[in-house]
């Protein structure tokens, strides 16, 4: 083997490899604009498995003019073919429209400090929003007190992603502030609660309070259900006794299996088949025929005996007369 021969292979750029990612489902979705801080740590960790995240921070390597040495000079460009692959790898990450605006930058530090300037000044405004979205937030009776708390959780991890930091107890207190009207005796009672509580102590709380709740109203409800059943029930009890009453089953009851049995006699007063003789109508009608027959009897009699009373009263008159002639 030549002498220049091993001086090539001594020359040779030794370079790192850069890693493909396996999973593409570990690439970032496309920043419009909009939750900058999110977007960025995503990319930063994408950029990671590339093993090309130093490059967000290095500066590129300047070439002298008398530099003379290969192996400098094709470190230098092993360095300027990752940063081209870091900033690529930004720019694909970017919406279309911001893709245009920032296409132009050489390096993949300067797109990335760009970025950073020009995003985050204006996350600056969120944290009042954040703010805002905290101490606004009231809570509602028609969703669990415990979703709202994890509702509330995030916003304060927002919050604390900010810098801005909440004492413990200041959150404790708000969360019990924001609790619904339905719940306005427990608040009370953890506002009379005087050893101060954990976040964690207070979570607890209101979950067990809302399974009791929960278990209450669903006993509650299982009652009024049996109630209702059993009116309803008794409803149609009477509504059975009264259909068999109309049509002449009440006295047909059978007293030991509580079903109805017809007469399979005859009525003696009608001759027909069915029912008893107290119970037919025919025996009722000549009642009251008879009852009827014998009123009239008795008023003619009765006026029979006042027309006699008032012939013999004329009678008697007119023989007074006669006498007095005499």
């Amino acid at each position: 083997m030549s002498t220049e021969t091993v001086q090539n292979i001594v020359v040779a750029p030794v370079t790192t490899p850069v890693t493909v990612p396996i999973n593409h489902g570990e690439k970032p979705e496309k920043f419009n604009g909009t939750e900058f801080k999110r977007w960025q740590q995503k990319m930063l960790f994408y950029l990671t498995t590339l093993n090309l995240a130093k490059f967000l921070y290095e500066d590129a390597p300047t070439l002298n003019e008398n530099e003379s040495d290969k192996q400098v000079v094709a470190a230098i460009d092993a360095w300027k073919h990752a940063d081209f692959l870091c900033k690529n790898y930004i720019l694909n990450g970017l919406d279309n429209t911001l893709y245009n605006v920032y296409s132009q930058i050489k390096t993949a530090r300067e797109l990335w400090d760009s970025l950073d300037k020009k995003y985050k000044t204006e996350d600056v405004g969120t944290k009042k929003f954040i703010v805002g979205r905290f101490l606004d937030y009231k809570m509602l009776d028609s969703k669990t007190v415990i979703s709202q708390v994890q509702e509330l959780q995030l916003i304060l991890h927002e919050i604390h992603a900010e810098g801005m930091t909440l004492s413990e107890s200041f959150q404790v207190a708000t969360i019990i502030e924001k609790l619904p009207s339905s719940w306005k005796e427990f608040k009370n009672y953890l506002k009379h609660k005087r050893k101060e509580m954990k976040l964690e102590d207070l979570i607890v709380r209101l979950r067990i309070e809302e399974d009791n709740r929960t278990s209450e109203k669903a006993m509650w409800n299982q009652t009024i259900e049996s109630k209702a059943n059993v009116v309803e029930h008794n409803n149609k009890n009477k509504k059975r006794k009264h259909f068999g009453q109309e049509f002449g089953q009440g006295s047909n009851q059978d007293t030991k299996g509580g079903h109805a049995k017809r007469f399979k006699g005859k009525c003696f007063i009608c001759d027909k088949p069915g029912h008893r003789a107290k119970d037919c109508r025919k025996r009722n009608d000549q009642g009251n025929k008879k009852t009827f027959q014998a009123n009239i009897s008795e008023v003619g009699t009765l006026s029979k005996d006042v027309s006699d009373i008032n012939l013999s009263a004329v009678v008697f008159e007119v023989n007074l007369v006669g006498d007095t002639k005499e």
